[in-house]
């Protein structure tokens, strides 16, 4: 398969963006191995194995802060 790759990019509040992350985690942790995700009108299905690696990665700066959290199989 070719590389494909979709980035979304949005300013929220920190309760949103708790929100989203809850809404993915419910997705990771429900019986189904397929989930679905829609973006720009478009539907993709991703098969997620039982078991994935994940980074947890915090960067500090003076000027800006990122808290990146990666899942990859």
């Amino acid at each position: 398969m070719n590389g494909f790759e979709i980035e979304k990019r949005d300013r929220v509040s920190r309760a949103e963006a708790a929100t989203r992350l809850r809404r993915i985690a419910t997705l990771l942790s429900g019986e189904e191995e397929e989930i679905e995700f829609e973006r720009g009108g478009m539907k993709f299905k991703v098969v997620i194995p039982a078991e994935v690696e994940m980074k947890v990665e915090l960067e500090l700066d003076d000027k800006e802060s990122e808290l990146e959290i990666e899942l990859k199989w």
